[in-house]
């Protein structure tokens, strides 16, 4: 058994997906209807301008989808359709990704809502107020009671759970720091802050999430033609309703990524495509399960070797 599971925030690359537009018209289509659903010329930004543009949020999240949703439709120009796979999964905004893949929500809608998500996150929390950190070495349960200890009144939480020795911790930025302390105190091999402009998936996050419920509300989501593994809940979904509440839960909860990936290899699934930029997940399934196997799909060259 076969998932598709689709990147999330930091796989942003300057050229990601030109490869696939150059060889592929039904990629290059899709970054057009991006760039007209957007009323903007990402795909510019995306090939030939400034990272630190291209990392604003607004801008990274749907600038990873239409990567992801490009390659996509290059595997299907090839033959590989979404019924290849049992079950679809993406990390935190590529979620959005893989319902767009799965046909639940089409292309336009998803590039506004991401562009709507990634306003209204950046917008949440006030610059420098908020903060993320990786604590390496510590598992899910030693991560969560160290945001616990940290937070003193302030907001700190486990935030993704991204394989057995890396969990973020999002929250106020003081009780962010104070977590790094505590978890060097307490065994981390490693714990620092990270490069991201706003603290994703906490309670800070509240704004957030209203901004998404209203959003999500206006857009037809239909039913995906393969189960959708939700991040907050870690078990597969198709039902719309369900699926647009998870969607507004995520903004605030837990991307409970290792669960995900446990409960498709229990399912079955032994092979995993990573479809868009970079190989972060890839790299995350591996730790979770070296024996898995992962493929990255993000150039015409890997689309090549999946045809020998």
């Amino acid at each position: 058994m076969r998932a598709f599971v689709f990147p999330g925030q930091g796989a942003q690359a300057i050229g990601m997906g030109k490869a696939l537009a150059e060889a592929y018209p039904a990629a290059k289509a899709v970054f057009d209807e991006v760039d007209a659903a957007l009323g903007q010329d990402l795909s510019g930004l995306i090939w030939g301008g400034d990272i630190a543009d291209l990392t604003l949020t607004e801008n990274a999240q749907p600038a990873l989808m239409a990567t992801s949703i490009a390659a996509m439709r290059a595997l299907q120009a090839e033959g590989f359709g979404i019924d290849d796979a049992s079950y679809v999964a993406g990390h935190s905004l590529g979620e959005y990704s893989a319902l767009c893949a799965a046909g639940a929500l089409s292309l336009a809608d998803t590039a506004r809502l991401l562009r709507i998500r990634g306003r209204a996150m950046q917008e949440a929390v006030p610059v420098g107020v908020g903060a993320m950190a990786a604590l390496l070495g510590l598992d899910f349960a030693a991560a969560a009671e160290v945001a616990s200890e940290a937070a003193q009144g302030q907001v700190c939480q486990a935030a993704n759970d991204n394989d057995p020795g890396q969990v973020v911790v999002s929250g106020h930025r003081e009780a962010v720091e104070r977590a790094v302390e505590i978890a060097r105190e307490k065994g981390a091999k490693r714990a620092l802050l990270l490069p991201v402009s706003a603290p994703f998936h906490c309670a800070l996050m509240g704004p957030a999430a209203t901004a998404m419920q209203a959003a999500l509300a206006e857009v037809t989501l239909s039913a995906p033609s393969v189960p959708l593994v939700a991040n907050v809940r870690a078990e597969p979904v198709r039902d719309p309703d369900s699926i647009r509440a998870l969607l507004v839960a995520q903004v605030t909860g837990s991307v409970r990524w290792r669960e995900s990936v446990m409960m498709m290899l229990g399912a079955g699934v032994g092979e995993f495509w990573e479809i868009g930029a970079g190989k972060a997940l890839s790299g995350m399934i591996r730790r979770i399960e070296k024996e898995a196997t992962c493929r990255a799909i993000g150039t015409p060259e890997d689309i090549a070797a999946l045809k020998g």
